[in-house]
């Protein structure tokens, strides 16, 4: 039993690059005119790969992003966005 969870849990480390953790990014969205504007927003960023969880704010035009950066990139997010007609970028 104890060699089944060494296998498993080295196959699980080569499995995921070294490299790769949850990244979490804020982006301005400032074509979000209408209260409904946040659900299509969300929509596509959670149908990004790699993406674990958003947060839309209508209120402040934004949208808090938590992905993994060895399946997705900032890059791919805001194209998402843009693909349904919400252009986005990195808030600073």
């Amino acid at each position: 039993m104890k060699k089944l969870a060494a296998v498993a849990a080295l196959a699980a480390t080569l499995a995921t690059p070294a490299w790769a953790a949850m990244q979490t990014v804020t982006l301005s969205v400032p074509g979000m005119t209408c209260p409904a504007c946040p659900i299509t927003v969300k929509t596509a960023l959670s149908r990004v790969e790699g993406v674990s969880r958003v947060d839309v704010r209508y209120d402040a035009r934004e949208a808090v992003v938590t992905f993994d950066d060895a399946k997705t990139t900032v890059q791919k997010l805001t194209e998402a966005t843009t693909q349904t007609g919400y252009p986005s970028s990195v808030e600073h």
